[in-house]
Parts: structure tokens; sequence; C-alpha cells
């Protein structure tokens, strides 16, 4: 991409809404141009748009901000995908070759293509995340040149409920006036910007505690070998504090300044606010302990489910808003018996604003810029125009909006317009 454009991405979190800007070098570091953060104020419940109109004009003063800042229009923007219903799934493709078959790139496109025809039931294809290829029963990374008789590919495949987009695309494209240059798995940007090489081969479980929901990635072998969506987050245990008769900005603050996950034992009571009722900390901190262990014991389970347990060298590694709870490093390490990584953006991967690659709050927003290829800079194009005077003719440039590309994400819309509500998030709306 040239100097005189730019990525731009759009980080739909429960608590937030992060707009950032930035640029890659060949070698995929990324140097941050600008950005800005409003809060959700619930109108983003677990990862999924519930406010269209609201979400819509958030996203447009962000957008106004960012433009203020770069002194240049925005005209597309990547948008993260998130949500409780999103999970993997492995899809096997496998292809017969001749007796002295060779596989070639053909193969390796033929066999993409079939998988991109997977269509799970009640649900849609979101993303194809990883696939590893077997030859002779063993995982072969460079399968082109390989001679065999049959290949295997195990692709692991993200899906969801058919209507994640729906409200994102009605909430930007329509609302925000702005056009959509791709969709990004916001667990996975997270992953590839915040996992090294080693930690993905050894295994690790990679556990993005969010606001509204905690994200669970699991990678050995260098691959992802599974995901899923825990509905429970920070805002969750903010909301259990409320329930101790605290309004809920004063519930996140007491959780954020005070609250502990672990070895609690602190006792008696503090004001750090005139005019507002004591807090008893240990009731503070059994609060968060309870939905905390919670949301640890659907991990646990979840890890026990993948397959993987005993598999993760790297142990786990956490980022998120949320992993910022004090002690929940000690927590985790107690409850799941693994070393532990507090982890955001890779220093590597990033050569600008340190205060963001170090705030596990920005790791997924950092990880979306890894996604993006298009220019999202709106174009503009000059056409004269001569208009005649009365002594002379002097030429006039005016600029105008150019179209920008082809709009990515055709798919999704026609598969909406199909499905059209079928699966609401009804279930959803006390939550986030």
């Amino acid at each position: 991409m040239n100097q005189s454009g730019f990525i731009a991405a759009i980080d739909l979190g429960t608590s937030k809404i992060t707009g950032i800007v930035g640029r890659k070098n060949d070698d995929n570091v990324i140097s941050v141009i600008a950005y800005e953060t409003i809060s959700s104020n619930r109108c983003i419940r677990r990862g999924l748009v519930y406010n269209i109109e609201e979400t819509g004009a958030k996203v447009r003063k962000l957008i106004t901000l960012l433009e203020n800042k770069l002194q240049r229009k925005i005209g597309k923007v990547y948008v993260s995908i998130a949500g409780q219903s999103l999970y993997a799934v492995t899809h096997t493709v496998n292809k017969q070759l001749s007796s002295s078959g060779i596989v070639t790139e053909s193969v390796i496109d033929q066999m993409h293509k079939e998988a991109e025809k997977f269509m799970p039931e009640m649900s849609k294809r979101y993303d194809i995340a990883d696939v590893e290829y077997i030859i002779n029963g063993k995982a072969e990374p460079q399968p082109v040149g390989v001679t065999a008789t049959e290949i295997q590919a195990n692709y692991q495949m993200i899906v969801g409920r058919p209507n994640i987009i729906t409200n994102i695309e009605k909430s930007i494209t329509e609302k925000a006036n702005l056009e959509i240059a791709g969709y990004v798995m916001g667990p996975l940007a997270g992953a590839d910007i915040a996992l090294n090489e080693n930690e993905k081969e050894l295994g690790c479980a990679y556990i993005d505690f969010g606001a509204g929901t905690t994200s669970l990635s699991i990678y050995k072998g260098g691959k992802l070998r599974y995901m899923v969506v825990i509905p429970f987050g920070g805002a969750t245990i903010t909301r259990d504090i409320c329930d101790l008769n605290f309004i809920e900005s004063d519930a996140e603050t007491y959780k954020t300044k005070f609250g502990k996950t672990y070895e609690a034992s602190e006792t008696g009571f503090f004001n750090s606010f005139t005019s507002k009722p004591d807090i008893d900390l240990p009731m503070l901190n059994q609060v968060i302990m309870l939905r905390m262990q919670e949301i640890v014991d659907n991990i646990k389970e979840q890890i026990k489910l993948s397959g993987y347990q005993d598999q993760l060298g790297a142990g786990l590694v956490i980022t998120g808003g949320a992993s910022e709870l004090k002690n929940l490093n000690l927590f985790l390490k107690e409850n799941l018996n693994m070393p532990i990584r507090n982890a955001s953006a890779k220093k590597t991967s990033v050569n600008n604003f340190p205060e963001l690659a170090n705030d596990p709050s920005f790791t997924q927003a950092l990880g979306l810029l890894l996604y993006g290829w298009e220019n999202c800079e709106e174009q503009l194009i000059e056409e004269e125009i001569w208009q005649e005077e009365t002594e002379k003719q002097k030429p006039k440039s005016v600029r105008k909006p150019k179209q920008g590309g082809k709009k990515r994400g055709g798919f999704f819309t026609k598969m909406e317009n199909m499905l059209g509500g079928m699966f609401d998030d009804e279930d959803d709306d006390d939550d986030n």
C-alpha cells in the first residue's frame, strides 16, 4: 500500500467501539496513524449489534473523530465479527489421485473450492480459519510436489448463527454510510497479533477476556484446532456487583480499582467516593470470584472437550480488557494448573504507539489491521470544468467522491436476504 493510503478498521466491542487506522509494510508490521474509542453504552451486546440506530450513530461519530485526526476521508472499513454463537468445526475433504499422482496447486485449489461449499445445518460458514493436509497418514505442511495416491485436508471452519452480520451491515452501511471492505473474525485477529509461532506450535489456549464474551482458541502444531465463545465476560461481573446496590459506573470502578480474583484477604470497609455507600471488600471479591469461577469452569470444560488438554505445552495466553482483573493469572493457574502469559500485541507487529501495543484491550483491534489489504481512504478524482466568463476562461477543479472498490461481503448480504430474521438473538436482550 502506498503512503497516501491506509487501512481502517472498526472493532465492535461490548464495552467500547474502537476505530483504528494504520499502514502495513511488506513484513506485515503495522504503523498506527490514528485511533479513537467510544463507549458502546449497551448498543453492542455479547459482541453483537443490538441497537442499529445507536451503533450507526456511534460509528459515524467515531469516523468523524478519526478523519479530523487524519485530515483525510475514510471511505470503507474492515469490521470485526464476534458473538456467542461462533465456534470452529472440522470439515474434511479427500481427493484421490492416480497411482503416480503428484499434488499440484490445481489439486489444492479444487479441494479449497470443495470446502467452500460446506454449509452447516442451521448455521453459516463465516471463515476458513486453517487447514491441515494429511498424506500417508502424516501431516504435510507443504503438500505441493509430493507424490501420493490420496490427500486429505482438514479445514477449520468458523460457523455461527446466520444473522450475525445483518445488523452490522444495517448500522454501518445504511446508518453510518460506510462501505464494508471486509469482515474479520475477532478471535483470529487477536490471536494472530498476540501469539508467537512457538506458542502455536507447542500448543496453547488463547483466551480473550472481553466485556460481553470470553473467547477460547486452541492452537497446536501451528494450526487452530478448536474455538468457542463463552457468553460471559467482564461486563457480567460488573452487573453482578450492581446487585450489591451500586450503579453500573461505580460497580465498574470498584471492580477495576479494588476487586481481586484471588487471595482477597482484606477486611473492613472503605469509602472512595463522597456521598456513596461503603462497600465490603470481601463481599466485592467474593462476587467477582464466583462469576470468574463460572467462566473458568466453562474454559476448563471446553479445553477438555477439545481433546488437547494434555498437549498445551505453552499453557494459557490471556488478553482482553477483562484480563486486567487483579490476580487473574494466579486464579487461572490454580484452577487450570497451567503456566500463564499475559499478552497484548507483539512488539514486532506494531512499530509505534507502545501504549496501544501494551494494552490488552486493544489486542483485537490492532489484529484487524493485519487482515486488511484494500486502501480504505476515500478516493477523489478531479474533473476539469471550463466555464466561460465574460473576459477569460478559467479552469476550475471540482472534487467528487469516487466510488470505492467492490464491496466485500456480497455473499453474506445475499444469504442474509434469503434467511432474514430466522435466528434473531432475542435471548440476548437481557445480556451485555
